[in-house]
């Protein structure tokens, strides 16, 4: 095999070899106005977005097609979070 051809799939085996970017999420809380309304939501967070300052673009774009502000975002977290949020965020859970 050739120098380049053994670089080659040197390469191609490290590219397996990396873990697969785990899913983000972010949980947040949103307000409409007249009448005030408030809700905490989930969200899955697309990219790498996988911080509350880049996360918060993501929301804040998403949720204000039906209205709503975002107010902050709590945190962001990975898949073992999700169960123990469902409940809180009730119909804003994975919503947007």
């Amino acid at each position: 095999m050739t120098k380049p051809r053994i670089m080659a799939c040197a390469a191609a085996l490290m590219l397996l070899a990396l873990p697969a970017q785990a899913a983000c999420y972010a949980d947040y809380k949103a307000k409409q106005d007249n009448p005030l309304r408030l809700h905490y939501g989930t969200i899955r967070i697309d990219g790498n977005a996988c911080n509350p300052g880049a996360a918060a673009a993501q929301i804040r774009q998403r949720i204000a097609r039906d209205g709503w502000t975002l107010l902050n975002v709590l945190g962001v977290f990975d898949e073992s979070g999700l169960a123990e949020r469902k409940a809180s965020a009730g119909q804003f859970h994975l919503r947007y």
